[in-house]
């Protein structure tokens, strides 16, 4: 068995067949991890937008006297 393991070894063709396999399977998980951190990303600027609009609308709701926000609220309440 050592007599194997010391020829995978000391053959530099060998050595450096592994370590390129061993370097491609690396750089695939770094890409997958990288690709998964810009969609959380995405996805967190999206919510922000998202979450800016809602406080705008809640702003300009609250922004409304009473008597108006009926009205309007009458308008969208009928069929």
């Amino acid at each position: 068995m050592s007599a194997i393991l010391g020829f995978f070894l000391t053959n530099p063709t060998l050595v450096a067949i592994m370590a390129s396999v061993v370097g491609a399977i690396t750089w695939g998980f770094h890409q997958r991890l990288a690709g998964a951190k810009a969609e959380r990303h995405k996805q967190q600027v999206e919510e922000l937008a998202a979450r800016d609009i809602s406080d705008g609308i809640q702003n300009d709701v609250g922004a409304l006297p009473a008597a108006k926000a009926r009205d309007e609220l009458a308008k969208w309440g009928k069929p």
